[in-house]
């Protein structure tokens, strides 16, 4: 594949829809030390939670929780109003969460100040948005989004129904953006991630089926940042993709703002289990003067050591519309 190759909408969708060739095409090597990605069955599963969906991890529980690969989970379904939108041009993202009976869903719990989360992200996980649409009166969620390069994207949708003892939901739908397609390798492990001049580094690793710790500390000019500010009612937010299929883990700090011991950094603690072993892609969103940051860290999960390295030209790093 050229990086040259202009790409429509519809070759964009159908190489999304028929897994990570598209994603990795023969211009890119992905991490060649991990094997082809195996059907989604075909993955071990580290707890009969792994497949449930749901996607956030409570501070601390770290239970397995791999959501974003069905479309319909739980009763629900995430109908994508846009399926395909043009690179590099600003487009009116739309979609609405569906009941069993196929009706607009209008009532959420709202968790970490908001009523749902969106991500979007390419297949080879170098392009993120961590999103905050709103709702009109008929269920029908928009936002405003730009994506810089040509390819296939998956959009996730993190939500809990407003019922009564309803589970958190993630599904998960394809999204092509049109226009010439240059594919992007997937950064290599490493310890450590700048974005924006701050520097993120990382303590820890993920473990199949295992909870393990994950420990993010942030320096900016070579000083540690010690007055964090709280975003969504936290110090810091951490979304897993695996690589391949892009399962997605969503966890959340051990600590939240104001119980008397969590501190405003520099270090953030996170509790997680890998669902499976395989190479993961991590965004850490941060808050700092008024400002929110994304550093993006590549893990293998089962390897000896865990790392992180943001590339040289790595869009997790830009504006996401928080």
């Amino acid at each position: 594949m050229h990086a040259g190759l202009r790409i429509t909408a519809f070759a964009a969708a159908l190489a999304a829809t028929f897994g990570t060739a598209y994603g990795v095409g023969k211009g890119v090597d992905p991490v060649v030390d991990d094997p082809a990605p195996a059907r989604h069955e075909a993955h071990p599963k580290a707890s009969p939670e792994a497949e449930r969906g749901g996607g956030h991890g409570g501070g601390g529980g770290g239970a397995t929780a791999a959501g974003g690969l069905q479309v319909s989970e739980g009763g629900y379904t995430l109908d994508l109003k846009t399926p395909s939108v043009t690179a590099g041009k600003r487009s009116e993202l739309s979609f609405v969460i569906r009941d069993s009976g196929g009706r607009a869903v209008t009532a959420f719990q709202r968790e970490h100040e908001k009523e749902l989360h969106l991500i979007v992200t390419s297949r080879d996980l170098v392009t993120y948005r961590h999103l905050h649409p709103t709702r009109a009166a008929d269920g029908t969620w928009s936002i405003p989004v730009e994506l810089p390069r040509a390819g296939g994207y998956r959009v996730f949708a993190d939500f809990t129904p407003a019922k009564k003892d309803a589970e958190s939901l993630t599904l998960g739908a394809d999204l092509a953006a049109s226009g010439s397609y240059a594919p992007q390798k997937l950064p290599a492990p490493n310890a450590t991630a700048e974005v924006h001049g701050y520097e993120v580094s990382l303590d820890g690793g993920l473990r199949a089926g295992k909870e393990s710790e994950l420990k993010l500390k942030v320096a900016r000019d070579g000083r540690p940042v010690t007055n964090l500010q709280p975003y969504l009612g936290a110090y810091g937010h951490l979304v897993a993709l695996r690589s391949g299929d892009l399962a997605y883990l969503h966890v959340h700090p051990n600590g939240q703002p104001g119980d008397g011991r969590t501190k405003p950094g520099p270090q953030i603690s996170f509790s997680a289990t890998a669902p499976s072993n395989g190479t993961y892609r991590l965004f850490l969103d941060f808050k700092h003067e008024g400002e929110v940051h994304t550093a993006a860290f590549t893990v293998r999960a089962g390897a000896t050591g865990a790392g992180v390295e943001a590339p040289a030209h790595d869009d997790g790093g830009e504006d996401h519309g928080h």
